[in-house]
């Protein structure tokens, strides 16, 4: 039986806006989790971290009944707007990800994974989301090493070229890179289309060049190869993760990242120059700094912008551990006076009547 949690109509967490025909168009961000309790303890440090900038819009939760009973045992599930049951079909990363049309509880959905912090004001981003019926963070072009083998492996689909032979196959003219942490849709029927002519690419998986990222120590298949051939076939444009200032998202990478240990403040170092950048996926510290700064000696290699992304993503394993320590030391903190939490939250809103600008 599906559980709800619906805050009333006068709460400090609902945003209603209007459009031309006077009816109410709500705005609100989607999270889900599943698996071990520490999963859930994730999504409350990350609406903790963007309820420090938006106070107003929605924030819903789908999840077992086992991580709602641990919000509520703590008192603190007012941070939710809706808090509803995630079938167990959906218990992985394709079940939902590849079923986002099922959990769209607003007009305008922002579908975040939990794995994040936000650190500014997201009016702006909102506003940008808004001409898109369906879109997804990412790149017009995704490299070889997307959905790819990792390492040198990839040379042997270089040289195949088989990235080519799998758009040939289903006749796409273009493979985008998606990064799936962060997608936006108010389009229920464009969503649907989308996540059934992924599911359609997942499941013919054979006939592609994309690798199971179990053989790369992950527990879960990705979504984001299929999504991405869903999103081509359907010619629907990706919102560009990489934008200098005004980046939605960038990755939390140690040593090109600077921050406080509870996220308050937080800067990243982004190059401009394309490739430089990419260095930040070499996992040893060390050589990564040795790349970059022979790179950048180069003329015009060497620029970078110190950034505020909107989202800082945990998406690589091995730089996960401050978002873990984070998470863990919010939920014991949180214990404490989970009441006095939800109630500053609400008077903070109702007081100035903003969304955490700075």
């Amino acid at each position: 039986m599906p559980f709800t949690n619906r805050l009333s109509a006068k709460s400090h967490l609902t945003r209603i806006e209007t459009n031309g025909n006077g009816s109410s168009r709500t705005e609100g961000y989607v999270f889900h989790s599943y698996g071990p309790e520490r999963y859930v303890h994730h999504v409350v440090a990350s609406v903790v971290t963007l309820r420090r900038h938006d106070r107003t819009r929605r924030v819903a939760l789908y999840c077992p009944p086992a991580h709602a009973k641990a919000i509520r045992d703590k008192g603190i599930d007012g941070l939710f707007d809706v808090i509803e049951d995630l079938p167990e079909e959906h218990h992985s990363v394709i079940g939902f990800k590849h079923n986002l049309h099922r959990f769209m509880p607003f007009d305008r959905c922002l579908f975040v994974d939990a794995d994040t912090v936000w650190c500014r004001n997201t009016d702006t981003l909102w506003k940008q989301l808004s001409a898109f019926g369906f879109t997804a963070t990412g790149m017009e072009r995704s490299d070889f090493f997307f959905g790819g083998p990792k390492g040198i492996a990839v040379a042997v689909d270089y040289l195949f070229d088989r990235r080519r032979k799998t758009m040939k196959r289903f006749g796409l003219t273009h493979l985008p890179r998606v990064q799936a942490g962060v997608v936006y849709a108010q389009d229920r029927e464009l969503a649907e289309s989308v996540c059934s002519l992924a599911t359609d690419y997942f499941n013919r998986r054979r006939e592609t060049h994309f690798r199971s990222r179990l053989d790369e120590g992950r527990n879960e298949e990705s979504c984001e190869w299929s999504l991405a051939m869903a999103m081509s076939g359907l010619e629907l444009p990706i919102f560009p993760w990489l934008q200098g200032y005004s980046s939605p998202q960038l990755d939390f990478i140690t040593g090109l990242t600077d921050h406080d240990v509870d996220f308050n403040e937080v800067q990243c170092k982004y190059y401009s120059d394309r490739f430089v950048y990419s260095l930040r996926g070499v996992p040893n510290e060390g050589l990564r700094k040795a790349l970059i700064a022979f790179i950048s000696r180069l003329p015009g290699k060497g620029d970078y912008f110190n950034v505020r992304p909107y989202i800082l993503h945990f998406g690589w394993l091995n730089h996960k551990k401050p978002f873990l320590n984070f998470s863990e030391r919010n939920w014991r903190q949180i214990k404490g006076a989970p009441a006095q939490v939800v109630e500053e939250l609400a008077m903070a809103a109702s007081g100035n009547g903003t969304n955490g600008q700075h």
